[in-house]
């Protein structure tokens, strides 16, 4: 039997249902996009990602990334101040194919109002929309 591609859903984390995860740490998450969402791009090639100090929104536009098949927005899971972003990522997009979940890691957002993150998809939640 073939191993789902998809599996990898954190029970740690949360996630949009435009398959952002997040991960908590205090008052502000780690964002990266999930395991489902680069197996559905294909191998990236390019990130464009947010300035540090930049405000960024719930929902809202944080950056971009394009592979070789496709190029999709990516979509900040909670409103906030940036405070950290993935520098290495630019010289190596492939990160976010071998790593989604840990070298891939994309800002770090200080939260305006925690309680947004627990608005989020829990794992379970977000396996359902994936498998739906």
């Amino acid at each position: 039997m073939a191993e789902d591609p998809y599996t990898e859903i954190f029970d740690d984390r949360r996630y949009t249902a435009e398959h952002e995860w997040a991960l908590r740490d205090g008052d502000a998450v780690l964002v990266g996009i999930t395991d489902y969402a680069q197996h559905e791009l294909g191998d990236v090639v390019y990130t464009d990602l947010p300035k540090v100090g930049e405000s960024v929104t719930g929902g809202g536009d944080l950056g971009a990334i394009e592979s070789v098949k496709a190029a999709s927005d990516i979509f900040s899971p909670v409103t906030g101040e940036v405070v950290a972003v993935n520098a290495e990522l630019v010289e190596h997009p492939e990160w976010v194919n071998d790593s989604p979940y840990e070298r891939a890691w994309m800002v770090r957002i200080r939260m305006n109002d925690p309680a947004e993150y627990e608005q989020l998809l829990d794992a379970a939640s977000y396996r359902r929309l994936v498998e739906g």
